[in-house]
């Protein structure tokens, strides 16, 4: 792993949060997109070299909405920057990790992703991150 990639924080109104942010940042998200796949509105905030996602759920089935449902608003998980996300999916299944996608899947800011499960984290939930190949 290079680096903290971003860190996700689950919202339920992203404009409310937008202003938030932009105010505590002194400046906007540089980028907001709908994931359709994950149910999710995300915005991304510049912070330094490492970015802070905003997410909210679109839909009562989302992840992101189950979370705030149990656990309110906060931290959901922090992304690492990978080089090779299926060598890093192989190596920490064989290190002995739980993973919820076992193959990387399109996520927001052009990236391809998977998650580690927080119970093989101490309860984090770990998203890997790779630019998308172009």
């Amino acid at each position: 792993m290079k680096k903290i990639e971003h860190i996700g924080i689950a919202v339920n109104d992203i404009e409310n949060s937008n202003k938030l942010f932009h105010a505590l940042f002194n400046a906007p998200p540089y980028k907001q997109e709908v994931v359709v796949s994950e149910n999710v509105i995300t915005s991304f905030f510049a912070c330094g070299e490492n970015k802070i996602e905003l997410l909210q759920g679109t839909s009562p089935e989302s992840a992101i909405s189950k979370f705030i449902e149990k656990r309110g608003e906060g931290i959901h998980h922090i992304a690492f920057a990978v080089d090779d996300i299926v060598a890093e999916i192989k190596r920490l299944k064989s290190e002995g990790f739980e993973l919820i996608h076992h193959e990387p899947k399109a996520g927001a800011d052009n990236k391809i992703i998977a998650f580690l499960h927080p119970i093989s984290t101490n309860g984090v939930l770990i998203e890997l991150c790779q630019d998308k190949p172009e």
